[in-house]
């Protein structure tokens, strides 16, 4: 990914130096389980793990370039690896690797390295939540207009809104955890994944020091289906961000100016028009959504290799694997700190609120009437009528609010004095569940 969206902790686990150092510690302590079974003499498998520890942590950009140089010979990175570990540990490097296959250091170090990237999602999400919920506890009464299809509704507040968002990142919290555990698989079983030269119990040894969990059949790859499954839930988390996103952008607007972006001082909207402030965190956040939902349909079409392993998969993973986590880490962080910070108008909202005259509360006043004893139909019609009038009418010299224009309808009239039209329009009703609604989303 590029560094503009990239954070360093992220970055560092998809760095070619660490992805080398969990080959290595792979390798080690598979040499230290055969040596435990009789497989690999014990004083090769210390060999290997004290000469090379300090080789594998002392690898840099000159080691990275110099095992680079033995692939574009051998055009294999695995066996060059192996081969510049052997320069430093010596004779006994010829113990490592012992009835292994590629796929066994390459799958296990994937799923340490996705397994670490999850880690840091989770810690992402966490911190976005304590924002959201923050927010959300501090704007639980301030009122505002409910919109769909981008017209005015029934009024909301804005603190619904926003628990609204924190209930749909703590089922993305969830996912993740899920994605996670699914993804922490370990298979050390050899060629074709039979365990014909490699002993079952090295694998099991392996994944209990890495914190992983066994593949059950690993053919000689993990099934990817493991790795599309985890790469559509960082896409469904995605998708919330740009969600949230949007809901900014849309109160962002001029027309609207209900909440904004902080705009820090010194900052600059446009090059040509001084008087712009834009949305651009939100915007930048939809962009980066769309890349890591883009990212898990490589990784479904990944599940279907040949036969027991091809690979077909892997140079798609070389590019999702540290993209898609270090692009999600990125957004993560972002959207925490555009909540935090966000600027919300209180005014604005109650003024967008009242900039209809009223008929955002049309539907108490439908049933105020029908339980007055009008048909459905004729109440609807009424409302309209008195809701058309009220519309058509505004910002005009004539123009007259919704209660006015309900009050001046015989049929209206009829069956409902001012006093009950001012009761079925209380916009106390509106929040008269907040409570209930805040201990579903936050109790837990």
């Amino acid at each position: 990914m590029v560094p503009r969206y990239s954070r360093p902790a992220m970055v560092a686990i998809w760095s070619p130096e660490e992805r080398f150092r969990i080959w290595f510690e792979i390798e080690a302590l598979a040499a230290e389980a055969m040596a435990g079974l009789g497989t690999i003499p014990a004083a090769a498998a210390q060999d290997i793990r004290h000469k090379g520890t300090p080789r594998a942590a002392s690898i840099d950009a000159a080691a990275v370039e110099a095992i680079d140089a033995i692939e574009r010979v051998t055009r294999h990175d695995v066996i060059a690896f192996l081969t510049w570990m052997g320069e430093g540990i010596g004779e006994n490097a010829r113990f490592m690797h012992q009835g292994m296959t590629s796929s066994d250091v390459l799958d296990t170090a994937f799923a340490v390295q996705l397994t670490r990237a999850a880690d840091l999602l989770i810690e992402g999400v966490e911190a976005l939540l304590k924002a959201l919920r923050a927010r959300a506890l501090e704007h639980k009464y301030t009122p505002t207009i409910g919109r769909s299809h981008a017209i005015h509704a029934e009024p909301t507040t804005f603190g619904l809104k926003l628990a609204g968002h924190y209930a749909e990142f703590a089922r993305n919290l969830t996912r993740l955890r899920a994605a996670r555990a699914e993804i922490a698989t370990c298979a050390i079983s050899g060629p074709v994944g039979t365990f014909a030269s490699v002993d079952p119990r090295v694998e099991s040894f392996v994944a209990e020091k890495l914190g992983l969990a066994v593949e059950p059949v690993s053919t000689q790859v993990i099934p990817r289906d493991r790795h599309a499954a985890f790469f559509a839930a960082l896409a469904v988390v995605a998708g919330g961000i740009e969600r949230l996103a949007t809901e900014v952008r849309h109160l962002q607007r001029s027309e609207v100016r209900e909440a904004e972006e902080f705009f820090h001082a010194g900052q600059k909207g446009s090059s040509a028009m001084p008087h712009k402030r834009n949305p651009v965190l939100s915007e930048n956040l939809t962009g980066l959504a769309r890349l890591v939902r883009g990212y898990a349909l490589p990784a479904l079409e990944n599940i279907t290799l040949w036969h027991e392993r091809d690979i077909s998969h892997s140079s798609v993973e070389r590019v999702i694997g540290p993209d898609a986590t270090i692009t999600l880490d990125f957004a993560l962080a972002r959207l925490t700190g555009m909540m935090e910070k966000l600027t919300v108008y209180p005014e604005r909202m109650e003024e967008n609120l009242e900039s209809l005259g009223g008929v955002a509360h049309s539907q108490k006043v439908l049933l105020a009437l029908t339980q007055a004893g009008m048909s459905r139909e004729g109440a609807y019609a009424a409302v309209q009528a008195a809701a058309m009038a009220t519309w058509t009418k505004l910002g005009q010299p004539d123009a007259k609010r919704f209660r006015e224009n309900l009050l001046g309808s015989a049929e209206v009239a009829a069956v409902m004095d001012g006093v009950a039209l001012d009761a079925a329009m209380n916009p106390a009703r509106d929040f008269s569940h907040v409570d209930t609604i805040f201990a579903r989303v936050f109790s837990a």
